[in-house]
């Protein structure tokens, strides 16, 4: 038995290598075909797919764009928050029952209407009881200068001791001093009763109703908050920029109003142009970044407390540089370069110095002349000195939004930092 087990286990190992043998002869053959049917066109579908892949010669499909001479402006990327300029948490003054609330959730209010109403029957009885007070002591002292005025007359004849003229004054004196302490108690009992109708302070809108009508409140209770305005136009953003961009800001906010952007932070879509107001006092040291402060009109809300945004601050306006589309740009081991076409429509490979750029623009320092064309697209089968065609365009045709203005380099390095956070020093 034990003999006839290695002609058992061989008998199997035969077919399967006949079957690894066929299956490699078919993956060939799949490969040959593949390179023939690449290599060897013979039907539209064919020649489409060698084309589309690099195989062949002749001219190669590009775009192009005109190197253009403009006025750029320069700006400084950040990300910000936008924050409310003011914000007002509703409470009560008085004490008392809650007997009316006059506004919704939501509601735009203005500065002055009323939002709610306390029961004013206490305050409304102190206000009585002090006015009432002040008219007993008013008759008084009516009285005691009618009195002073005789007294002064019999003193000067000496029918009476001048002393009790003397006294009598002091009564006059003593009355005025209790009428002007009630005046003032009527104007405390007046303000009193007035906290009882509470009125929103700021224009703004309101949120969501902390108390409910028909309860007590208390001014004492910090729980008893009724409702938090927030004014929404204008709206700040707040954001923060590295300590090595403040002397540009400064320099450049000394001249006058710089100009800011408040951006979508998922397609940078301008939101809504403001001004910068404020630079902070003093650098965190613990980040080595100043805070800065940008209003915006928000006229129709398109900021709102609390979301995050992408800002542009413009610093300076770079006056008829050189700007190109940021996508003929290339990098290579030698530098940045462009491939520029010649008056033979060939490619030439052509050096060039960056001064700054965006998504879409570049500022060029050197390197290239107005009017000459740059490739912009079709980089795939493209060498120094290959012939090209315009498919799909005619030379100096300019991608879209390619009249957005360019950022300047420290903005480029903000974006590779992870946009808007602190740059690389050794940069």
């Amino acid at each position: 038995m034990h003999g006839e087990l290695p002609k058992k286990q061989l008998g199997e190992t035969r077919p399967r290598r006949g079957l690894r043998w066929l299956a490699t002869l078919l993956m060939l053959a799949a490969v040959a075909a593949a390179l023939a049917y690449v290599y060897y066109p013979s039907t539209p579908v064919q020649t489409s797919f060698r084309s589309r892949f690099g195989a062949g010669s002749g001219p190669v499909p590009v775009l192009a764009a005109t190197v253009k001479r403009m006025d750029v402006p320069e700006f400084i990327d950040a990300v910000g928050t936008a924050r409310a300029i003011n914000t007002v948490t509703i409470r009560p003054q008085v004490d008392g029952k809650l007997i009316a609330v006059t506004f919704r959730e939501g509601d735009d209010v203005k500065q002055g209407d009323v939002l709610a109403r306390i029961d004013p029957t206490i305050y409304r009885a102190q206000l009585d009881q002090a006015l009432a007070k002040q008219a007993q002591d008013e008759a008084l002292l009516a009285n005691a200068r009618n009195d002073l005025a005789r007294y002064e007359k019999l003193a000067a004849t000496n029918a009476i001791n001048k002393q009790q003229a003397d006294t009598q004054k002091a009564t006059v004196t003593q009355y005025a001093a209790q009428v002007k302490a009630d005046e003032a108690a009527v104007e405390n009992a007046r303000a009193t009763l007035g906290y009882t109708t509470i009125t929103a302070p700021i224009a703004g809108r309101t949120g969501f109703r902390m108390v409910d009508e028909g309860n007590y409140v208390r001014a004492s209770d910090s729980s008893s908050a009724i409702v938090t305005i927030t004014q929404l136009r204008p709206m700040s953003v707040q954001f923060n920029l590295p300590q090595q961009d403040l002397a540009r800001v400064n320099d450049a906010f000394a001249k006058g109003p710089l100009a800011a952007e408040a951006l979508r932070s998922d397609t940078n879509e301008v939101i809504e142009r403001g001004k910068l107001t404020v630079v902070d006092n003093q650098v965190d040291p613990a980040t080595g970044t100043v805070k800065l402060k940008a209003e915006f009109p928000n006229t129709d809300l398109r900021l709102w407390p609390g979301q995050f945004v992408n800002v542009r601050l413009t610093i300076d306006t770079l006056r008829q540089v050189l700007v190109i589309p940021t996508g003929a740009v290339q990098r290579g081991p030698d530098g940045t370069f462009v491939y520029v076409i010649d008056a033979d429509d060939k490619a030439v490979v052509r050096k060039i110095t960056v001064r700054g750029q965006d998504e879409t623009q570049t500022v060029v320092a050197g390197g290239l002349e107005p009017g000459e064309r740059v490739i912009t697209t079709g980089f795939a089968r493209l060498t120094d000195g290959a012939g090209v065609t315009f498919g799909g365009g005619a030379p100096g045709t300019r991608p879209r939004n390619a009249d957005r203005p360019a950022v300047s380099q420290a903005g480029e390095r903000r974006r590779r930092n992870g946009g808007g956070q602190r740059p690389n020093p050794q940069q």
